[in-house]
């Protein structure tokens, strides 16, 4: 299912909880784009902001709260993760994002997300700066 993408994915300096210390120039932009949009509150940019950052990190390396590595790739409005049979939908995905901005953007954990999917949408979350303080 998962082809030729997730095989050729190279694995660079992990420390910490395993995130790559090194983003691309594009990476680090997309990142500090969405995050000023977050700090502004420019609510009719965010939702694509926040699709273009995420199809910016596929093939990073994540980790569940349980420390299970997995990994996405975006194709079309379906997000799929390694460690999962069914995609997430972009309209899961927003929803989850909605109640982090409904929770003034302090989450203590996935399941506050309560969407299909929040296991994995909340570190690559966490990652991006869309949740300022992971309690």
């Amino acid at each position: 299912m998962y082809d030729s993408f997730w095989i050729s994915l190279q694995r660079d300096k992990i420390c910490g909880k395993g995130y790559i210390t090194d983003m691309t120039e594009e990476q680090r932009q997309a990142v500090r784009c969405l995050k000023e949009s977050l700090e502004k509150k420019e609510a009719d940019t965010l939702d694509e902001l926040l699709w273009e950052t995420l199809t910016k990190f596929q093939g990073h390396p994540f980790y569940t709260a349980k420390e299970l590595e997995f990994f996405y790739m975006i194709k079309g409005n379906e997000m799929f993760v390694t460690r999962k049979d069914k995609s997430i939908t972009r309209a899961s995905v927003m929803m989850a994002f909605h109640k982090v901005l409904e929770l003034d953007r302090v989450v203590t954990g996935p399941k506050k997300l309560g969407t299909f999917g929040a296991s994995y949408l909340y570190p690559v979350f966490c990652y991006l700066g869309v949740i300022s303080q992971a309690v």
